[in-house]
């Protein structure tokens, strides 16, 4: 496809000439964003549209404006390293619903990303662009197994096929448009057409209904942030502040220099790849069968810590045989009802938290009890019954578990797992280097032992919890940040590489508590953490590796702050506020509009990913079609309402 500015209208069924000799004009949609999420619409709108616009509507244009190409948008976007790899396993990601999503609209079925690359190596997608599939891509998909990682490249040619294949299966005569520009405002009356801006361009695209589905997106830096800024302007130094690493100016990190690195998640695995096997370093095996790296002699000193001072917990490495948990249990729709009827609205903690709590454990328990039953003192109908009859929170709980559950390790303790690292301290550095990898070990090795199954079964329960707190709104920032850690981690040979680059002292580990100082006196960074009082670590490179938070009010895209400008609603945490229903974007009265609608991570709608792991009941795809079939009933009654010469 040509890189232009404004690309051909791409139409399905009827030639644009023949629009173009109509009377009057069709109803028009415009999407501001290309990426999954966008995908996801589109795909839901042709889904719905044989039902809620069908025969006798006059056609309708959709409109995707983003910079980059549709299917992939920013982030999942062709041009990245392809060393960079997707964090969940082929099989463990889809763009389709399934029999397991509930909502109004049909299920259309689709091939995982696994399901796609064999189709392709066996050319056998007759609905799809295979001759978009560059050839080293199609190397990859032919080498590719459900249980392997792929990399972001190989993700973004299945969006693009799926871009493709929900554009062709929309309705006669609908065309779409993809405009090459960033969409910098939207102006027009609540009861009328909308007119979006872009930039560069004088004439606005006029539509019907507008949806924002913006991703992530760059923020400018807090308090914080600009003043590690200025001090690294003052004396010379380097600070690149959150956000997505394969945009960072990673140049400026010189061979052999200390580098501060705050955050051990994605980002930071990203940045490790880029760091070393992206400056030519390798990994070997060793005698016994260990990870060794190769320096290249190009890399920095990456001295890492975090809140937390560990990785996120490495990918299950196993499937779930046997019963699934019989969630939502304890954090269902009934729930919510009832916390949504709370005057003045629920609190996280005192709340929301104990019934998530009581759901996790329920989801753990049920797996022990029902596969490990050798390790419990209970019948699971016995425990089952013991456990309902008390309430969120009730201290009996402990008592129950403590009595029927003997091993405290088979227990689930969230506390803990959120502070794995809590009141350890460590003599020196090198027993802290060794603690660290002592950790990380031992995770990788529970991540690939079917003996703690009930580790996935509650990996499961925090994807139900997730479909259950779209509903609830802002919930703060703890919930996403806890989640991520337990259920959105690295694949296991991630870890595997991070232990090999800490043995070859291309890592150094800070540990938990991690706290960042400058000193204006030597001109540098300073950072020290909790497990090693008094030591500390002088750098004159600062990363901060995580994307930034989402914000309205500090967001960089023009679009979002012109729209809180002029009336959107923000929460207290800088999320827009949108109709659960929805997705319509709420005024500060708190009334949606008619015709405006945002999906993704900058609202307080935010569901855990724009694609998701089959069969799991998605949200994202659940708020597509709710938003999708919105937009077809709004655009069906304008249609009957209004001449379309108008």
């Amino acid at each position: 496809m040509s890189a232009i500015p404004d690309l051909p209208s791409r139409t399905p069924r009827t030639p644009r000439s023949s629009l173009a000799a109509r009377p009057s004009r069709p109803s028009a949609v415009v999407i501001v964003g290309a990426g999954p999420r966008a995908t996801g619409l589109v795909e839901r709108l042709a889904a719905n549209a044989p039902e809620l616009y069908g025969a006798g509507a006059p056609p309708f244009a959709v409109h995707l404006v983003d910079p980059y190409p549709p299917g992939g948008g920013r982030i999942w976007r062709p041009d990245q390293s392809p060393l960079l790899w997707m964090n969940s396993m082929a099989e463990d990601v889809t763009m389709f619903t399934d029999e397991s999503v509930e909502g109004e609209g049909p299920v259309r079925p689709g091939p995982s990303l696994a399901e796609w690359a064999a189709r392709l190596r066996d050319g056998d997608l007759p609905d799809g662009p295979t001759g978009a599939v560059p050839p080293e891509l199609a190397a990859e998909a032919a080498a590719l197994t459900g249980g392997s990682f792929a990399t972001r490249r190989l993700q973004s040619a299945y969006l693009r096929w799926v871009y493709e294949r929900a554009v062709a299966a929309l309705p006669p005569g609908v065309t779409v448009h993809e405009h090459r520009y960033r969409a910098v405002r939207i102006t027009g009356p609540r009861d009328g057409r909308q007119q979006v801006w872009l930039e560069g361009r004088a004439t606005p695209i006029t539509a019907d209904a507008v949806v924002l589905a913006l991703g992530h997106l760059d923020a400018e830096p807090d308090a914080e942030q600009r003043a590690l800024s200025a001090f690294a302007a003052e004396y010379g130094l380097v600070h690149l502040p959150p956000e997505f690493t394969a945009d960072s100016d990673l140049d400026v990190l010189r061979p052999g220099e200390p580098v501060l690195v705050r955050g051990l998640g994605l980002a930071f695995v990203d940045l490790m790849v880029l760091l070393t096997e992206g400056r030519g370093g390798r990994y070997e095996r060793g005698p016994a069968g260990e990870l060794r790296y190769r320096p290249s002699g190009r890399e920095p000193v990456l001295h890492v810590g975090s809140r937390r001072g560990v990785p996120y917990h490495a990918k299950i490495g196993y499937p779930l045989d046997g019963e699934r948990p019989p969630v939502p249990r304890f954090f269902g729709p009934a729930e919510v009802d009832a916390l949504l009827r709370l005057p003045g609205g629920p609190d996280f903690r005192r709340d929301i938290w104990p019934l998530i709590d009581k759901e996790l454990g329920y989801a753990h328990y049920h797996r022990l009890f029902t596969a490990h039953p050798e390790r419990t003192t209970l019948e699971w109908r016995v425990f089952e019954e013991r456990y309902a009859a008390r309430p969120p929170g009730d201290p009996a709980l402990a008592t129950l578990i403590a009595s029927a559950v003997p091993d405290p390790a088979d227990r689930l303790d969230p506390d803990a797992l959120d502070h794995p690292l809590a009141g350890l301290r460590y003599p020196d550095e090198e027993a802290l280097q060794q603690g660290l990898r002592g950790y990380i070990e031992a995770d990788l090795a529970r991540r690939h032992n079917p003996g703690h199954s009930p580790d996935l079964a509650v990996f499961l329960a925090l994807l139900s919890v997730y479909g259950q707190l779209i509903r609830l709104g802002d919930i703060g920032g703890w919930w996403h940040g806890f989640f991520s850690y337990l259920a959105s981690g690295p694949p296991g040979p991630r870890l595997e590489q991070l232990l090999a680059l800490s043995r070859a002292g291309v890592v150094r580990f800070l540990g938990a508590g991690l706290t960042v100082t400058t000193d204006p006196g030597r001109g540098v960074f300073r950072a020290s953490g909790d497990g090693l009082p008094g030591h500390t670590v002088e750098a004159r490179a600062l990363v901060e590796a995580r994307l930034p938070e989402p914000t309205v009010e500090r967001s960089r895209d023009p679009l979002l702050r012109s729209l809180h400008r002029d009336g959107a609603a923000a929460t207290p945490a800088g999320l827009l506020a949108v109709s659960p229903d929805d997705g319509r974007v709420l005024d500060r009265a708190g009334r949606p509009h008619p015709r405006r609608f945002a999906l993704g991570p900058h609202t307080d709608a935010r569901a855990s990913g724009a694609f998701a792991r089959p069969r799991t009941n998605a949200p994202a795809f659940r708020q597509n079609d709710a938003t999708a079939r919105a937009l077809l009933r709004c655009l069906r009654a304008l249609a009957h309402s209004a001449p379309l010469s108008a």
